[in-house]
């Protein structure tokens, strides 16, 4: 593995420092947040993703004539690491960006993606992602959704769930079932539509940290243009799965480490008389979560080698959710009994740390769902990485609809 950058590169990082000096500030703690005390979240994520589009900086990896840089991976990958540094909002565009606009660049026409992409780059579309249901659970292709076709148009009933973003969304992609008859993988139909459609309910999901991020979506009589199909009718696993690999990465990209903040709150917390950092167990507890970031940092470090010297990364790309998903859940949790009865107060006076840790326990459960279940991410490493013997699938070249079901 090589460590260092090369002069373009060392080049190129110096001027994204450059601009994040100018437009962003510097990060003091994993929980700052641009949108502390914003009423309106939206707007100021729109605001950012404007100045860097008028600046050059949004989307680097895209072509420039869909609104990105045509940067290369490397520096993608350096802008990743530089502005991780910075307090900017985020998290807004991470959907539209990171999987919808990938799937519409492969299966959109010219026509779609001129119109589309440099507005999604710029942040005037927002878009979100209509793929999970009730039934389905992480069974993506047991979704019943149904699109039937009359004329130029599908008519689409049926309900979503967990779709984060839908409430203040432009657009989204939505995979449906079109041939019930066929075995579930191959009876799936991928469209795009817009959110303000006739027959498009979208209702917010109250969560447990009190936000409402997730929403259930209903689609009654829903008409869309055949002209928004991605794909050919019954592809639409195939074109999910364009969307599911790029989400994986995004989410696993997108997601904190906060070991460190753990480390600070030891040292901060009392634990028997004595800061808790000098105890031993708590040591070997931070230790184990040092040993695992570390271990995906240096995976990282060769997957960013690989980039710089223009090759393919290999599949430790798909390592870092799996971790850093179990790591934000485990760490807070240890990090609220560290504080005992203070954890759950929502004051940094009297508990020391405000509500962080108890913030970050409430969302970590999403985490480690969102993307791909732990389970279904450990499944997929051990079937397509390790060459392990797949799951028993006794529906898979069953027709859906002879699958035997419980009601809904």
């Amino acid at each position: 593995m090589d460590f260092n950058d090369s002069p373009e590169e060392a080049a190129f990082r110096k001027e994204v420092r450059t601009f994040l000096d100018q437009h962003a500030r510097l990060r003091q703690s994993s929980e700052e947040s641009a949108y502390d005390g914003a009423d309106d979240p939206v707007a100021i994520a729109k605001r950012w993703q404007k100045t860097l589009a008028d600046h050059g900086w949004a989307c680097l990896s895209w072509p420039k004539t869909y609104g990105g840089r045509d940067a290369s991976p490397i520096e993608q990958v350096i802008w990743n690491q530089e502005v991780k540094r910075y307090v900017t909002p985020d998290g807004l565009f991470i959907i539209g960006q990171g999987m919808c606009a990938p799937t519409l660049m492969a299966y959109a026409t010219e026509e779609q993606k001129a119109e589309h992409l440099p507005r999604i780059a710029s942040g005037e579309e927002v878009w979100c992602q209509l793929f999970s249901e009730p039934v389905a659970g992480s069974d993506l292709a047991g979704i019943k959704t149904r699109a039937v076709k009359e004329g130029d148009e599908w008519v689409v009933n049926g309900q979503k769930v967990w779709t984060s973003g839908a409430h203040y969304s432009d657009w989204g992609l939505l995979i449906t079932r079109t041939d019930p008859g066929v075995p579930k993988h191959k009876g799936l139909t991928m469209f795009f539509l817009d959110m303000k459609s006739p027959g498009v309910e979208v209702r917010p999901i109250k969560q447990i940290n009190g936000n409402s991020d997730f929403n259930e979506v209903y689609f009654t009589d829903v008409r869309i243009p055949d002209s928004q199909r991605l794909g050919k009718p019954g592809e639409g696993w195939k074109v999910a799965l364009v969307t599911l690999m790029n989400e994986r990465l995004a989410v696993g990209s997108g997601l904190s480490n906060t070991m460190m903040d753990v480390f600070r709150a030891a040292q901060k917390t009392d634990l028997d008389d004595e800061p808790a950092i000098r105890n031993q167990a708590v040591r070997d507890r931070l230790a184990d979560w040092y040993t695992r970031e570390m271990g995906l940092k240096y995976t990282t470090y060769r997957m960013i080698t690989a980039l710089s010297r223009g090759q393919d990364p290999g599949p430790e790309a798909s390592i870092s959710k799996v971790v850093v998903g179990a790591n934000n859940n485990e760490s807070a949790s240890y990090a609220l009994d560290l504080q005992d009865m203070g954890g759950i107060l929502d004051d940094d006076e009297l508990s020391g740390f405000g509500n962080q840790f108890l913030r970050q326990f409430m969302r970590s459960p999403a985490n480690r769902i969102e993307g791909g279940s732990d389970e279904i991410l450990r499944n997929i490493i051990a079937e397509r990485v390790l060459g392990m013997p797949p799951d028993i699938r006794p529906d898979k070249n069953v027709p859906f609809n002879e699958v035997p079901s419980g009601k809904g």
